[in-house]
């Protein structure tokens, strides 16, 4: 099965994400919904799930350079 966008309709994107994150209505902090949130693009049909994993991850190793004082907590 393709997951790109010129392959699947908006239905089956939403389907897409929602399998991949699980249950993201039963969260207790707020961070898996902020999560599904980052797929929003993906769902619409303006960015490929590999654009939208390429540019969290981007962020996430920037940030993990960086020196921090104090422990790491979710922003939610």
């Amino acid at each position: 099965m393709s997951y790109l966008i010129k392959d699947t309709t908006k239905e089956e994107r939403e389907q897409i994400v929602r399998e991949s994150l699980g249950n993201i209505d039963a969260n207790c902090d707020g961070c898996m919904a902020g999560l599904a949130e980052m797929y929003d693009d993906y769902i619409e049909g303006k960015k490929e799930l590999r654009e939208i994993n390429m540019e969290f991850q981007a962020r996430y190793v920037k940030d993990d350079d960086m020196e921090y004082r104090g422990g790491h907590s979710c922003v939610m």
